[in-house]
């Protein structure tokens, strides 16, 4: 396994290309508390500062969370793929109809009465720290070589991972 630290736009393009790609993530806040709060959710965009966005509901237990302490973690997992990505940031709620529409598609309408549902907000994590883990080559190489490597005992160099900071 090698390690790539990734800095600046390569690091805002990692984040992006991964959040968007892997997209649902599990969203955490109350991380000084046992048990955090732990709930999945959908990337709605990766802006250009590296910013992942979400949707959330005004008195969600995470808007709340987020209110008292705005620390979170959000963890990217794509098994099949073996893509990985974790980020460590600071959370703020957004109310802004601009922000709201341009987010805002019409899956949502599942949880939201619609852009103009009162409870509608937008939650954006700014990343602190992120780290990232996924294979050098396509599935059928990096599955060739754990093969190859649970044989020959031998730990094989089919996965890179590093640090990400924007």
């Amino acid at each position: 396994m090698s390690k790539t630290n990734l800095y600046n736009q390569e690091a805002i393009d990692k984040i992006k290309d991964m959040a968007e790609s892997i997209d649902f993530c599990m969203f955490a806040t109350r991380l000084g508390q046992k048990p955090f709060h732990v709930i999945p959710m959908s990337t709605k965009k990766v802006d250009l500062n590296g910013h992942v966005w979400f949707l959330s509901g005004k008195d969600s237990d995470h808007n709340k969370n987020i209110h008292k302490d705005n620390s979170v973690e959000v963890m990217y997992s794509k098994p099949g793929d073996m893509s990985f990505m974790t980020i460590h940031g600071t959370a703020s709620i957004n109310t802004e109809k601009s922000i709201l529409k341009e987010l805002y598609g019409s899956s949502d309408d599942n949880w939201f009465d619609g852009l103009d549902d009162p409870s509608l907000t937008a939650i954006q994590v700014k990343p602190l720290e992120a780290h990232y883990w996924e294979p050098k080559h396509n599935k059928l190489v990096t599955l060739f070589k754990m093969s190859v490597g649970a044989f020959s005992g031998e730990q094989p160099d089919s996965s890179e991972h590093g640090d990400i900071k924007a």
